[in-house]
């Protein structure tokens, strides 16, 4: 049986490969210390589930708007409006199955064979395949350790052509921890309105910024707002990655269109976790504050305990929760690291291969303090063997 083209060019997810084997030796009782993680290891807040609970003891669990309950648009509008300056009313709001869906859908939507979307690596692994799937075409902008693995707005410029349809700008960054700075996105923004390119702004790890570094919301600068699809989503600021509950605010056209491939893909967002995102969005974000602050601290942490390794680099990251590690000169590929680190050390990290950057790995101190030591100490060892 001949499959579809556009299932065969998918590459097969290198973190979930990796999570996979540490799972697997766990099972057989081998210590392994896992930085592989893209989510909080803290519970959803309370208050979150008791909504959700409540929402299906009164029987809220059926259809619901395939964009989302109006009542949960509004809060996300209000919410744009008051954290990120943005204007956006409800019927511009899309509430969907997750970040990651938002990002595919916006993608369908807007990019078709033929299309180029210029995405800076390293990248999230699923960029390219989104764009794939939607028959477009990725190009990769490589860019610099020494920049914060920023990509600058002469890269950009000269990454384009007169295919390109969209950019991807993901800030803070996974996997780099990177933050563009206000000056650095009204540079972008200024290239891609000349030639109105679409952006698609992932902004999922709003919430999770550190020293004060300011997030810009790509949206609310000059010239941006109608050329802006911006994606944020409850899974990283609230602990609620198995709740699959996203959303995006786009021009009027683009979300109507959205609106139409989400009703015949996937109907609406699970109607009781949209209750637990609108208490998430209503209620009390101290939890939130809180879950940074142990953040930082690991980061901290993990950041002077991999700089003080000798013949490796790391940028500090400013969001998210993911090290970049840059393992260039110690010989070996980041999938040959990662496997030797795993079976001989117990450690799993992420090759930096699945983010389009071979001379580097992922760590995620989304993990206990106590597991980030043990798991530094085996990973100390190891380069020293090099």
């Amino acid at each position: 049986m001949e499959l579809a083209q556009r299932a065969t060019i998918l590459t097969p997810s290198l973190t979930l490969s990796i999570d996979s084997k540490a799972k697997a030796m766990k099972s057989e009782g081998i210590d392994v210390c896992g930085f592989g993680a893209g989510e909080p290891d803290f519970d959803t807040p309370e208050h979150i589930k008791a909504a959700a609970q409540a929402a299906i003891e009164s029987g809220f669990t059926k259809y619901t708007p395939s964009s989302g309950t109006p009542e949960l648009r509004q809060a996300i509008a209000d919410k744009f409006a008051t954290d990120n300056k943005l204007a956006y009313k409800p019927s511009q709001v899309i509430v969907s199955n997750g970040a990651k869906h938002s990002c595919y859908n916006a993608i369908l939507a807007t990019c078709q064979p033929g299309d180029e979307v210029i995405i800076p690596a390293p990248y999230w692994l699923s960029y390219p395949e989104m764009v794939r799937l939607a028959g477009a075409d990725p190009v990769f902008v490589q860019t610099k350790e020494e920049n914060g693995w920023k990509m600058t707005a002469e890269e950009f410029q000269d990454a384009m052509t007169p295919r390109t349809k969209m950019v991807i700008i993901n800030s803070p960054g996974n996997p780099t921890g990177s933050v563009y700075t206000r000056q650095e996105l009204e540079g972008i923004v200024e290239v891609a309105a000349d030639e109105e390119i679409l952006i698609l702004s992932d902004e999922i790890y709003e919430k999770l910024v550190y020293d004060g570094v300011e997030h810009v919301s790509v949206a609310s600068l000059p010239g941006a707002f109608d050329l802006t699809i911006t994606v944020n989503g409850f899974s990283k600021a609230y602990a609620m990655t198995g709740w699959r509950l996203g959303y995006l605010g786009a021009p009027e056209a683009i979300a109507k269109a959205i609106d139409a491939i989400q009703s015949h893909s996937t109907s609406n967002p699970c109607s009781f976790a949209q209750k637990g995102g609108l208490a998430a969005i209503k209620g009390d974000q101290q939890l939130v504050s809180d879950m940074r602050d142990e953040f930082d601290l690991r980061r901290n942490y993990m950041v002077n305990r991999i700089a003080a390794i000798p013949r490796v680099s790391v940028v500090k990251p400013q969001g998210a929760f993911y090290v970049l590690m840059n393992i260039g000169q110690l010989g070996l590929n980041s999938t040959n690291f990662a496997d030797r680190l795993l079976s001989k050390h117990h450690v799993a990290v992420v090759p930096g291969i699945a983010f389009g950057n071979d001379a580097t790995i992922r760590l995620s101190y989304a993990t206990s303090l106590d597991v980030i030591k043990k798991g530094l100490d085996r990973l100390e060892e190891f380069c020293k063997t090099l």
